[in-house]
């Protein structure tokens, strides 16, 4: 996990979101995990295995139970619910804040946020944004490029001509993730996700050219933050003598963030139009998903004029 995401920061990605109260404190909090956590027991006083490090979550069934407790226990829940760090309470569907919990939150320098969304699609969506900020990051050298809204790492020694195959994949309308380096994370069991780093958003290296910014030449319809990885396409410089798979048997992945993605290879070679390549590979993959498999119709075509054949052959036996 990376060490924590600012508090600021999360306000700012999340216009849904606004100080109630504590502005001033906004800057010194931290959120340091994803898991968020409504308060239930602990309204009731029972603080055993209260997660004080978590952001605190108060909707409609938390505001309505406060309210049916007397001063004294509401400010003594309240006072044990902000604590110094905890990062903030966050109110849901603008409703009414105790001023026992605005007085605990002032005490303990604790923000106070509110916002109109429901409970539940607020826990919900927190919850995903922080895990995605929260997650662990690898750097993987290649190209990521989004083809027909697919994400396609393309992957190769250096100089085998990635940048220039997915510039000219955004010349046919695609979109650059990130150039020669690429930050990969794991969304969840089945999914792992490339974005750029921020050094290098936007930003693209090309030989004989030098650093071009994709975003003020190509415009905002050919740059995207951040892409689900579904197909990792490695180019090779072509060798005569090795064994490239002509028919489309062979199966490979790559393993990235502990998840296997499916790979291809394609070899380099002068004269051969790669952007269009990589586009039929990503239409081919996408066709295979859907249950279309050209290799497997061949197969069966073959199998079946072989077993004609072979009848043929009995039958001429036979006369």
């Amino acid at each position: 996990m990376s060490n924590a995401v600012k508090l600021a920061d999360f306000l700012q990605d999340n216009a849904n979101i606004r100080v109630l109260q504590g502005e001033e404190y906004v800057s010194q909090k931290k959120i340091k995990v994803s898991d968020i956590y409504r308060p239930g027991l602990e309204l009731s006083g029972y603080f055993d295995f209260y997660p004080v490090d978590r952001v605190q979550l108060l909707g409609r069934t938390e505001i309505s139970y406060a309210a049916r407790l007397d001063s004294d226990m509401r400010k003594r829940v309240f006072d044990k619910i902000c604590e110094p760090e905890t990062p903030c309470v966050l109110i849901s569907r603008n409703l009414p804040v105790p001023k026992e919990l605005k007085a605990a939150a002032a005490e303990s320098k604790t923000p106070i946020l509110i916002s109109n969304d429901a409970t539940t699609y607020l826990m919900s969506m927190i919850n995903q944004y922080l895990a995605a900020k929260l997650a662990k990051r690898v750097s993987v050298h290649g190209v990521l490029v989004e083809v027909f809204g697919m994400g396609v790492l393309l992957t190769g020694e250096s100089g085998v001509g990635k940048s220039e195959t997915a510039l000219a994949l955004v010349q046919h309308g695609h979109r650059l993730i990130a150039d020669d380096r690429v930050d990969v994370y794991q969304r969840d069991h089945e999914t792992v996700v490339g974005e750029s780093p921020k050094i290098l958003k936007h930003l693209m290296e090309i030989r004989g050219i030098g650093i071009i910014d994709v975003l003020k030449l190509f415009g905002i319809g050919a740059i995207k933050d951040e892409t689900e990885i579904s197909l990792v396409i490695n180019l090779t410089n072509w060798d005569s003598k090795a064994n490239y798979d002509r028919l489309g048997f062979q199966e490979n992945t790559r393993i990235i963030c502990g998840i296997a993605v499916p790979q291809v290879t394609i070899p380099v070679k002068v004269g051969r139009n790669m952007e269009n390549i990589v586009e039929v590979a990503v239409m081919n993959f996408r066709a295979k998903a859907m249950g279309f498999d050209a290799a497997k119709t061949f197969d069966e075509n073959l199998t079946s004029l072989i077993a004609e054949n072979t009848e043929e052959e009995k039958e001429g036996d036979k006369d």
